[in-house]
């Protein structure tokens, strides 16, 4: 079978073709208009791109950030000018058919449990750590997906109170809505939010990254993170108990961040149990969209395994 991935991100738009062996075959890339008519424009065009090169009626998949209601068909985004949109349905229309649409943290997740770094073993979660915080879980293969299609927003739990006391960290407002989430010191903007509330100084991640070993207020902030990182992992072997779990993201590359989290969760972990590899992912920049395209390729079929 031959599929087609489109990647939505906040400055490109990209289309990948995969062959029968999930080989990439050929990609196409544009820019992210700013106005949504131009932006559904834009896809749909991808869209056709894709028809031209595929056989009638082949899968073709989207992953995006962001959400679709199941229940209205209108989109809920943070970084595209989708939010109460029917977005899913006005591309079809634009485009002459209809398209998978996946968030694009669990089509990243898809991707590494199917092709990379979590192949073979299941449950697999995969976790982006960047500007956001979020990922999907992978049950034999398939992502498992609910009622409400918010399961993976693992950003938006609550930080741990006793965590939040202890280190007396400001209670914030978040993207989504609520207050206190996880998102707000895990991801990207809330590590540099921490360095500044506990160090007194802006620092951005990479700045405190390489003070880490210099500066004992940076080291102590690192650790910090680690412990509320932990803590949401924890949430994550509490429900979902994986075999491991993928990290992506900006956040993913700093040095030695899998053995450090590792740590940490080991302390965070209830005395004596196992905790689930932490492992980096493998799929690179073909990964949201070879996840998109493998959504649409298995839409339907349920979880095995």
């Amino acid at each position: 079978m031959t599929a087609a991935g489109i990647d939505i991100g906040g400055t490109k738009i990209e289309t990948q073709i995969f062959g029968a062996s999930w080989e990439r075959l050929e990609t196409a890339r544009t820019g992210t208009p700013a106005t949504y008519e131009a932006l559904v424009a834009a896809i749909a065009a991808q869209v056709r791109w894709a028809m031209e090169r595929l056989p009638e009626g082949a899968p073709i998949g989207v992953g995006a950030a962001g959400l679709i209601n199941p229940a209205t068909g209108l989109a809920l985004a943070a970084n595209l000018p989708v939010t109460g949109k029917p977005f899913p349905a006005d591309v079809a229309a634009a485009a002459g058919r209809s398209v998978t649409f996946v968030n694009d943290c669990r089509a990243f997740a898809l991707s590494e449990a199917v092709f990379g770094a979590a192949k073979g073993r299941s449950p697999a979660v995969g976790l982006i750590l960047g500007t956001g915080v979020g990922g999907g879980v992978v049950v034999g293969g398939r992502l498992v997906q609910g009622l409400s299609a918010v399961g993976g927003e693992f950003g938006h739990a609550y930080a741990p109170a006793h965590l939040v006391v202890e280190h007396g960290l400001p209670i914030r407002r978040c993207g989504c809505g609520r207050t206190g989430c996880f998102e707000t010191y895990v991801a990207g903007p809330g590590l540099a939010r921490l360095a500044e509330t506990l160090t007194g100084r802006p620092m951005t991640p990479p700045e405190l990254v390489e003070a880490r070993s210099s500066d004992p207020a940076a080291a102590k902030v690192w650790d910090i993170w680690c412990q509320i990182t932990a803590e949401m992992l924890m949430t994550l072997i509490c429900m979902v108990d994986p075999a491991v779990i993928v990290l992506g993201g900006g956040l993913s590359q700093i040095p030695g961040l899998t053995d450090d989290l590792t740590a940490a969760l080991g302390r965070a972990q209830l005395s004596g149990f196992s905790i689930p590899e932490l492992v980096l992912a493998e799929g690179g920049e073909a990964s949201g969209a070879r996840g998109a395209a493998y959504a649409a390729a298995t839409a339907g079929e349920a979880p095995h395994g």
